[in-house]
């Protein structure tokens, strides 16, 4: 019944899971974040950090070198659960330069349930942020920001570096240049665009 109850969510948010209608447009635009305004993040786990916004991108406060990935997903979805436990190890691997920064999207859960139905579960264990008015309005504004044509699915995945987005290789061709990962992520495209950003100045 779950398992039913899951696929009509997917239906009528159109979200998807993993997969995208090319003919839908982006979320409509929103008051967005002005240059210099900070987002205080908390984590399902206690952590928290504060993002800065950048012209155009987002830095975290206090540690601005550091590369993030945002990934909104929904801990319903399939290919989301799939790729966790690899996304925990990338994030263990490169502990020191990369944090992911999850958004739950689509859902409106307890912190509990993300941490019993989710990180528990599929060994995610990296930063996850529940805030559904936050990470609504976060998630809107990095998909302005890249100026994403498409309608919002999960996961989807950007990475940034000096607050800056960076070109990505599109996980359904292989071809270079997009500013996302649409669905579940391919850990060796990961780690060969990873290795390429930590070199760009």
């Amino acid at each position: 019944m779950k398992k039913i109850f899951l696929a009509i969510l997917c239906v009528i948010f159109l979200v998807g899971c993993g997969k995208e209608d090319e003919t839908a447009k982006a979320p409509a635009k929103i008051e967005g974040y002005k240059t210099g305004e900070e987002i205080k993040l908390a984590s399902v786990f206690g952590k928290e950090l504060t993002l800065l916004r950048t012209e155009g991108g987002f830095v975290i406060k206090g540690d601005e070198s550091k590369v993030i990935m945002f990934d909104i997903f929904g801990t319903f979805c399939p290919p989301c659960q799939k790729e966790a436990p690899e996304l925990m190890d990338f994030q263990l691997k490169n502990d020191k330069d990369f944090i992911i920064i999850a958004l739950t999207h689509f859902e409106n859960v307890t912190n509990q349930h993300v941490i019993e139905n989710f990180a528990q579960k599929y060994n995610a264990y990296y930063f996850i942020s529940n805030n559904t008015p936050v990470n609504d309005k976060l998630s809107a504004q990095i998909l302005e920001d890249i100026k994403y044509p498409h309608l919002e699915s999960v996961p989807i995945k950007m990475v940034l570096k000096n607050g800056i987005y960076q070109p990505l290789t599109d996980i359904a061709s292989g071809k270079f240049g997009v500013h996302y990962y649409l669905g579940g992520i391919h850990l060796d495209k990961l780690t060969q665009d990873f290795e390429r950003i930590k070199n760009v100045n």
